[in-house]
């Protein structure tokens, strides 16, 4: 008989995770065990306030469905897409990887993960300090670069001069209005910015259907799901695909082969989370253009056998999620 058992862990993080919206300072995440006698199978998601979400609300959704079980199937049907869908959706893939003996990335027709580039993250301070971030990984082949609607050009020539040869996403988290963002965006091109990610708020977003602009825009806040992307298209050329926003690895699947039919670029991202959280995506990212699953790398401490990140590049641990396990 499949039992559900969810608890919620906080994980410090080594320095604030600042973007426009606010600061982060730890990590809290829900932890799904999905166990049918001897084998047990793991999720991880991340709540979000800024989709409604809190720990003891995602909490109180798994529990109404953990009274009675649920298939992944229907688990798409009975919950709404966040991050108690995620969890859940998580545990039960890793979970029927035990019991057929099979990885992961085999049910799914994946590719196993490979060793990957990720976005390095840099978060909103004053632009020096920037500096000083990014020039300490300005070896990484991608950054990201936070920002917020006040002086976010002197942010992203501070991070460009620290690390010329990287590649950039610029990420305002909604900060920014239509107007700020034609205006920035010469400037962004001329920094040689390859990506303007979720520039404004995703319910003022329809603007952006008449605009024409160098640098392409990518669709966070304004993407959940496979139902947003036909929307989605006519106002953003990319879009970044996460697992706490999609419900779960079943529906961030169906958002990727979707994404690819329609001609869009691909982005694979997460939230600020453990490797177990990011483990799932990381099966979505080999043929992704831009890659961002870093959270686990703003980790104090990360799980035992964690990812393995290196000047931008990132790794499973063999034996992880998703894998056969003795």
């Amino acid at each position: 008989m499949l039992r559900l058992i969810a608890r919620s862990e906080r994980w410090p993080l080594s320095r604030p995770f600042r973007i426009a919206r606010g600061v982060k300072t730890a990590a809290d995440v829900v932890v799904v065990e999905a166990r049918d006698g001897e084998r047990v199978g793991y999720g991880e998601s991340v709540p979000y306030a800024r989709y409604g979400e809190n720990v003891e609300s995602v909490l109180a959704e798994i529990a109404a469905v953990a009274e009675r079980g649920v298939a992944r199937e229907e688990l798409q049907r009975v919950l709404r897409p966040g991050a108690a869908r995620n969890a859940i959706d998580c545990a039960l893939w890793d979970l029927e990887a035990q019991q057929v003996r099979r990885s992961v990335a085999e049910l799914a027709g994946l590719s196993e993960p490979d060793e990957i580039v990720t976005a390095v993250t840099i978060s909103i301070d004053a632009p020096e300090r920037m500096a000083e971030a990014a020039a300490a990984v300005a070896a990484a082949p991608l950054i990201k670069v936070k920002v917020d609607a006040a002086a976010p050009l002197d942010a992203v020539r501070a991070v460009r001069t620290a690390a010329p040869a990287a590649r950039l996403i610029v990420d305002p988290n909604e900060s920014w209005s239509v107007e700020q963002l034609c205006g920035l965006s010469p400037a962004l091109a001329a920094l040689k910015v390859d990506l303007i990610e979720q520039p404004v708020a995703a319910d003022l977003d329809a603007a952006l259907e008449t605009v024409r602009l160098t640098v392409p825009l990518c669709a966070d806040e304004s993407a959940h799901t496979s139902a947003d992307l036909e929307r989605v298209a006519r106002r953003y050329q990319a879009v970044n695909v996460k697992l706490d926003k999609a419900g779960g690895l079943t529906e961030a699947l169906k958002m990727r082969a979707q994404v690819r039919a329609m001609g869009l670029t691909l982005m694979v991202g997460c939230m600020v989370s453990t490797s177990l959280g990011v483990a799932p995506a990381l099966l979505l990212a080999a043929d992704a253009r831009f890659v961002d699953l870093d959270g686990p790398w703003w980790l104090a401490q990360d799980r035992e056998n964690g990812m393995i990140f290196d000047n931008g590049r990132m790794r499973a641990p063999r034996g992880g999620w998703g894998c056969v396990r003795a």
